[in-house]
């Protein structure tokens, strides 16, 4: 099925399959396989890259958030600083002298740690005076988001407190339960420093500082800038950070630090902007597949070219072969199979026309002298129909004569005279149903002059074909077979009637009539007769005529008898409209 279905290929259309098949599918394949393993290594190597990014980004981050926890620390340990936040300074001079004592430990905090942007202390002693590093605790710093935050919490442990544009490291230098006033210091990161370990961290996506609640309270796009999500009144939930469709997400938690305990930082990188160097190679992938794939259709439908239209020309004069044209194709000395088919055709036609010329001139001579035969043979039926018909009326109108010697012997006369003079005339085979008609009605009124009253007849003829040709006779014998041999011999009145009508592509004659009948031997025999291709001998009558239709055409004639004893006969014929020569 498959070989039978591939021969109604046309030959150019199998060279671009085998192409395809063989060679084009073959490299697509290749680079696709290729782009799709090239895909996911990058796409592992990326991830990985981004990985090691965020994790070195949550180091440096966890190294300055402990470099400002340190410092807490050696606040909340250091004597002097605790006298000077605890105790009760009596007069300016006092506190200026305090103050100074521990004025050195800012410095040094300052000289020491870049990372820091400010150190603040704050205490609800009532003797503080407020100075660049101390202030008062008063109410409005108490309502503040991070003291609140602070608040819930009873240890004297630093604090991470973010928000979306700073990172502060909140300790309490006192417990309120053992200490008479409440001191806390709050160190605020260098926000610059901070974006810079952003920058540098080679992430590619956005990052997010997740506090233990999964809320994100810092973030920073991949384009640099802060997130617009994450404001003074709103952080983000983890399930409401922006991810594109295809996004890669790495989150790194803080686990061993009191401060940073379940601190996160989150990653969520676009995988299409990892991998747009690679799509775009797809696309060169892309244009050099159209280019494989044009380019060398283009070339094999020039080259087919040179094939299939020498084989349809090879084609076109095979064709014309069938009409007796033997026009040579032509040959310019191809070298290729082509080529060499070309000239075997053009001598195989050369063949065809010598024995042609040789044979069908002798065949032509044959046929002429086999139709020259047939004509012969059918004037020899006409000879012996005319005198048939003129015997029989002649001795009617002479029985007629002898026995009442009736004026109407004039017409039956001319009735004589008329066949006699159509079958004088008639030197043509073809005659039309109208003619054929004008013989029938002179013989049946003949008839009727012969059996008086005994004889009556009705014809219906569809107009239609009063012009169409038939051979000579055809008809008539039909006619005389039901008068003479059917009506003659019943005791009563004899009824013929002859219907001719077209039906489809064939003249239909029907007569019956209420005679006798025909003998079931006599039906029998003309059957034989039909089919049989019997001697013509020296049959007259129906014989005649069928011997005469077999002559003109072959078996495309139909001719069929119904008939019972004393109950008449019924005789169809079926005759094909286009004559044949």
């Amino acid at each position: 099925m498959l070989n039978f279905r591939l021969h109604h290929l046309k030959l150019r259309n199998k060279l671009i399959v085998i192409y395809v098949i063989c060679v084009f599918l073959p490299i697509v394949l290749t680079n696709v396989t290729f782009y799709h393993v090239t895909t996911l290594n990058v796409k592992k190597q990326k991830t990985a890259d981004a990985e090691q990014a965020i994790t070195l980004l949550q180091s440096e981050l966890g190294a300055l958030i402990d470099d400002a926890a340190g410092i807490s620390y050696l606040y909340s340990i250091d004597h002097q600083l605790g006298d000077h936040l605890n105790i009760d300074h009596t007069s300016y001079d006092r506190y200026v002298e305090s103050l100074n004592n521990v004025s050195n430990l800012f410095n040094r905090a300052e000289k020491e740690y870049k990372t820091i942007s400010s150190v603040t202390i704050m205490s609800d002693n009532p003797t503080i005076l407020t100075s660049s590093h101390i202030i008062k605790l008063e109410d409005e710093i108490r309502d503040a988001d991070w003291y609140r935050q602070m608040a819930n919490y009873n240890n004297t442990y630093p604090h991470l407190y973010v928000t979306y544009d700073s990172i502060s490291v909140i300790q309490k230098l006192s417990d309120r339960r053992y200490g008479i006033y409440e001191n806390v210091v709050k160190i605020d990161l260098n926000k610059n420093y901070i974006q810079q370990i952003f920058d540098l961290s080679g992430f590619e996506g956005d990052i997010y500082l997740l506090d233990p609640s999964n809320e994100a309270r810092y973030g920073r796009l991949a384009s640099g800038q802060p997130s617009g999500l994450i404001t003074a009144d709103r952080t983000l939930h983890l399930d409401e950070i922006p991810k594109p469709n295809k996004a890669i997400v790495i989150g790194k938690r803080y686990q061993s630090s009191r401060y940073l305990g379940d601190w996160k930082v989150y990653g969520v990188l676009d995988e299409e902007n990892i991998l747009y160097d690679v799509r775009q190679s797809g696309r060169f992938i892309l244009w050099f597949a159209g280019i494989n794939f044009f380019v060398p259709t283009i070339v094999i439908l020039i080259f087919s070219r040179s094939i299939h239209t020498r084989i349809q020309d090879i084609l076109k004069h095979m064709k014309s072969v069938r009409g007796n044209n033997f026009e040579r194709v032509p040959y310019y000395q191809e070298r290729d199979e082509v080529g060499q088919l070309a000239v075997e055709f053009n001598r195989m036609g050369s063949r065809i026309e010598n024995l042609i010329n040789d044979v069908y001139v002798s065949e032509i001579q044959k046929k002429e002298l086999e139709l020259r035969q047939r004509q012969a043979q059918l004037h020899a039926l006409h000879s012996q129909i005319n005198p048939h018909f003129l015997f029989n009326a002649l001795e009617t109108i002479r029985m007629r004569s002898l026995m009442n010697g009736e004026s109407l012997t004039a017409k039956t006369i001319q009735n004589m005279a008329t066949i006699f003079r159509k079958s004088i005339i008639w030197r043509r085979s073809f005659v039309t149903i109208r003619e054929e008609l004008e013989l029938i009605e002179c013989f049946l009124e003949i008839q009727k002059y012969r059996f008086d009253s005994k004889l009556e007849y009705h014809i219906e003829v569809d107009q239609s074909v009063m012009g169409i040709e038939i051979p000579k006779m055809a008809f008539l014998p039909f006619v005389e077979n039901a008068s003479i041999h059917g009506i003659e011999n019943i005791p009563g009145i004899g009824y013929i009637t002859i219907q001719i009508a077209q039906e489809q592509e064939q003249i239909v004659f029907l007569i019956t009539d209420n005679g006798g009948g025909i003998a079931q031997e006599k039906i029998d025999e003309l059957h034989r007769y039909i089919h049989e291709d019997d001697a013509m001998g020296d049959s007259i009558g129906m014989k005649n005529v069928i011997t005469r239709l077999k002559i003109y055409y072959g078996e495309s004639f139909n001719f069929a008898i119904a008939s019972a004893p004393n109950k008449g006969a019924r005789i169809t014929l079926r005759l094909p409209i286009t004559r044949k020569e």
